[in-house]
């Protein structure tokens, strides 16, 4: 990257899985990324020693919706302005609708719709007070295919990025004009935790149904999120980028 000073991302739920693997991508291209979770885990630890000041740590519970305001704070004050939002981080609770407990259902929407909503708009306004129009300010909400497939017992869970679909499109138009770009990536079933609840068969289904005859892979998912933090993604906004090895083709 040109710039002397690194831009700065972060990225929530980033001490595992998909996070992850998309901050140390973001911090591999020269990124700096504070990573957000409750807390660090030995992979994440791994990673903050692997790429030094280019990755760093930050505990915080995003069902906190009070406190997300002064953590955009303290971060801005600690790092200086941010340049881009990977909003990653969600619960993939499953379970028939009829039978599942409603502060479950509350909890999924809390954090995967809710948490997010609140920390762009206090991540926006920085961006706003930084002159986000002269740097270009990047948004990437992680959305999933399942928004728009449907899958028998994630209704909740597909309802919720079904929303961050509608808030990326909508949001797009709402900061362009600062130069602020808003995009969602749609991962298929990928390999982490949040397709635990798969079992064989219904994992052996999804495979088949792929023109690729494999699972997208968290490396192809935080390629994606790195292109649309690039300068080369400057002129895309809106959009949804799907990465399932072609399962919804």
């Amino acid at each position: 990257m040109s710039s002397a000073a690194p831009r700065n991302v972060l990225v929530t739920g980033g001490s595992r899985g998909l996070g992850l693997g998309i901050a140390r991508k973001l911090a591999g291209d020269g990124f700096r990324v504070i990573a957000v979770a409750r807390r660090p885990t030995e992979e994440l630890d791994a990673a903050t020693r692997e790429h030094g000041d280019a990755l760093k740590f930050w505990p915080f519970d995003l069902g906190d919706l009070a406190g997300i305001g002064d953590l955009v704070s303290a971060i801005r004050k600690e790092f200086g302005p941010l340049y881009g939002l990977v909003n990653n981080a969600a619960i993939g609770t499953s379970g028939v609708l009829a039978s599942m407990r409603v502060p479950d259902i509350e909890s999924t929407v809390r954090l995967n719709t809710v948490s997010p909503l609140v920390l762009t708009k206090y991540v926006v306004r920085g961006m706003m007070a930084d002159g986000a129009k002269s740097a270009g300010g990047r948004i990437v909400n992680l959305s999933s295919i399942v928004s728009t497939t449907g899958f028998s017992g994630l209704a909740v869970y597909g309802a919720t990025k079904a929303a961050m679909v509608g808030f990326t499109k909508s949001l797009a138009r709402e900061v362009g004009p600062l130069g602020i770009t808003v995009n969602a990536v749609a991962p298929g079933f990928i390999d982490t935790a949040m397709t635990e609840g798969l079992d064989d068969a219904q994992r052996d289904q999804v495979v088949r149904r792929s023109p690729l005859k494999r699972l997208a892979e968290i490396e192809d998912v935080a390629e994606a999120v790195a292109f649309l933090m690039s300068d080369a993604a400057r002129n895309i906004t809106g959009t949804v980028l799907t990465v399932d090895a072609g399962g919804t083709a």
